[in-house]
């Protein structure tokens, strides 16, 4: 604490500005981000010195140019995250050779074992943490292995990649973050679209999870250096994103206790026995029966929707720098409920089906509980360009749920 504060990103989307939002909230100090291209979330913004660097996503190019920003900026304490799959994946790989950063993240050990969804079910099994019905590809199946009868669960069914830092590698014509395939046929459809691109990992097919976005939950942890969990912060998600290339992503999120919830302390016990370090996201789904929760995917690194975590009192900064070597053992479950929106709250109002849910987020709203990402007050007084950039994104929402939300 005695040095000057340098967060340093991999990235240029939402999570890089909730982030950043998070480290200037709580020690006034500026980000500094690299990534291929600029994107309008941190487009414009004072609080984040941003350099595009077409060929971040090489590792070699990555190592060169966070050495020689270490270089420059001697003597500061240089905390490092990624901010997508892939550049979170980059920073665990590679962290041995960035000597100057303290980097939050999981070893390199435990990346190949978890990462991926195929692996990740086979832990969870480990320690009785409850996932949806799962069938594990290596190669495009015949029709006849596919059906219901053979899944041992009904159609339709849904098609993911066990890896998506791979998965995104291999970009095509129509693809999509998740895929729902309606019978045998289109299984094997899908299934052949995804690895003619190249993609050459395992596919996961699925049993569908009923119900709809407010049946999620997020559950964000940070693990100290030690692996002992230090924070835990519950979401129950409003509403998703339903874009193609964004489906699933959170764009309207209520904080819960997390003591309401029995899986939190089965997740708290298999990252402290596996040792994990920094920042885990998970994606969970009610089944609409009693306590049945099912654990979708864990995220090595802080979800996309981050700011949830911080909007509710327990800044995500603050638990990176100054509870990851700190020496105590402590774990904060947050209590506190709070309504964080990325999308206008009008559109989170409107497409959460949970009316209940709803009466709770603009009662919370009301009581002064509410946070917007994008709309930081810092960030837009007198920053004309800033202000019309966040204003055109939150009025381009109402289009996209309008024309992508099902019915």
């Amino acid at each position: 604490m005695d040095k000057k504060i340098v967060p340093v990103f991999l990235g240029a989307d939402l999570n890089c500005y909730n982030f950043a939002r998070a480290f200037h909230e709580a020690y006034g100090v500026k980000s500094y981000a690299f990534g291929r291209y600029e994107m309008s979330a941190t487009k414009y913004s004072k609080i984040i010195n941003f350099k595009v660097v077409p060929d971040i996503d090489n590792e070699e190019t990555m190592l060169r140019e966070l050495t020689a920003f270490a270089k420059e900026h001697e003597g500061a304490s240089l905390y490092l995250f990624g901010c997508t799959d892939d550049y979170a994946a980059m920073i665990i790989r590679r962290k041995a050779e960035l000597p100057d950063y303290i980097a939050p993240c999981p070893p390199a050990e435990l990346y190949t074992s978890i990462q991926k969804k195929a692996e990740f079910y086979e832990v969870c099994e480990k320690y009785g943490i409850p996932y949806p019905d799962t069938v594990v590809l290596t190669e495009v199946p015949e029709e006849s292995a596919v059906t219901a009868e053979a899944l041992g669960f009904d159609y339709p069914i849904v098609i993911k990649p066990s890896s998506s830092v791979d998965y995104w590698k291999f970009p095509f014509d129509g693809m999509k973050k998740v895929y729902f395939a309606k019978d045998p046929a289109d299984t094997v459809k899908i299934c052949s679209e995804i690895y003619a691109s190249g993609y050459p990992e395992r596919l996961i097919l699925q049993k569908v999870v009923p119900g709809g976005d407010s049946h999620m939950r997020v559950l964000t942890a940070f693990s100290d250096k030690n692996g002992k969990v230090r924070a835990m912060c519950l979401g129950h998600t409003m509403v998703e994103e339903h874009t193609p290339k964004a489906l699933g992503n959170h764009a309207a999120i209520v904080t819960e206790p997390v003591k309401n919830y029995a899986f939190a302390e089965n997740i708290k016990n298999m990252l402290e026995d596996m040792k994990y370090t920094g920042f885990s996201n998970f994606d969970i789904k009610h089944t609409g029966e009693g306590d049945d929760f099912r654990v979708f995917e864990i995220n090595l690194r802080q979800g996309r929707s981050n700011f949830y975590v911080t909007s509710c009192g327990m800044n995500i900064a603050k638990l990176a720098v100054e509870k990851w070597d700190d020496g105590n053992d402590d774990c904060v479950l947050n209590e506190n409920e709070h309504f964080w929106h990325y999308v206008p709250s009008k559109v989170a109002f409107t497409y959460t089906e949970d009316k209940e849910l709803v009466r709770k987020a603009k009662e919370l709203a009301d009581a002064g509980k509410s946070t917007s990402s994008l709309l930081y007050g810092y960030d837009l007084k007198g920053n004309p360009m800033r202000l019309i950039c966040v204003l055109e994104v939150l009025r381009r929402q109402h289009k996209k749920f309008k024309v992508y939300y099902p019915r």
